[in-house]
């Protein structure tokens, strides 16, 4: 995968990097409030920024953002097609550099659950799944219902963390749904990590691994759910 990253200059640079523009860049669908959200903020979306003070986290609480990819690709262990992060960010505290995979939603779910890839029979997802676990420091196999991609989306934080000698990895679903829907899938998979999920809240996971990580749900500003203006400035 390329490694040369070009500057946006607007929203609407987001959407060529998308797997399927003409079908995920519309008015109410996350791709777009996300890009259009981020577009606007002077460094992170102040309920994002709001929630990295209040976690009182000497590792991310005065976080500062230097870099934002959309759709960032991390190859992961036990299978050949790589996750692609929303949003990879890195960032800086006192404590030193921080990589945030940020997951935007709206109504959109988290796609299909362990099970659901287990059933399909493919070669390689038990490889891959034995290989997320370890990853994300589990000791014990995952859940049937956790959803699929929360898994490998935290595996990517974690990964590149590592690729960058960043001294912190975060995972941050970023929704603008008005209802708050998936929440519950969120809620489901912190609780692997002895976290009980609140919305607008981070939490340190209980993993055994050296590199801390956190997972944290934010409600989005639900303006960007319209059609701002995605063109470029």
């Amino acid at each position: 995968m390329n490694r040369v990253f070009v500057p946006t200059r607007g929203p609407a640079d987001w959407k060529a990097l998308l797997a399927k523009p003409d079908l995920h860049w519309k008015p109410g669908h996350s791709a777009m409030a996300l890009a259009q959200c981020w577009e606007s903020a002077t460094g992170f979306p102040p309920e994002i920024a709001k929630a990295l003070r209040a976690s009182g986290a000497q590792e991310i609480a005065d976080a500062e953002l230097l870099l934002g990819i959309p759709e960032y690709e991390v190859a992961l262990p036990g299978g050949d097609r790589p996750s692609q992060t929303d949003l990879m960010v890195l960032a800086r505290s006192r404590a030193g550099l921080i990589v945030f995979a940020i997951e935007g939603k709206v109504d959109e779910e988290f796609g299909p659950t362990v099970g659901a890839k287990r059933g399909e029979g493919s070669e390689g997802v038990d490889k891959r799944l034995a290989a997320l676990n370890e990853l994300l420091g589990l000791s014990q196999p995952v859940n049937d219902k956790i959803r699929y991609q929360l898994l490998h989306r935290t595996a990517s934080a974690l990964l590149t963390a590592e690729r960058f000698s960043a001294s912190t990895a975060v995972m941050l679903v970023h929704s603008f749904s008005r209802t708050g829907v998936w929440f519950d899938d969120f809620a489901a998979f912190a609780d692997l990590f002895g976290i009980a999920a609140e919305r607008g809240r981070l939490f340190r996971a209980k993993t055994g691994l050296p590199r801390p990580l956190f997972l944290g749900w934010c409600q989005g500003d639900e303006r960007f759910l319209k059609d701002l203006g995605t063109g470029r400035s």
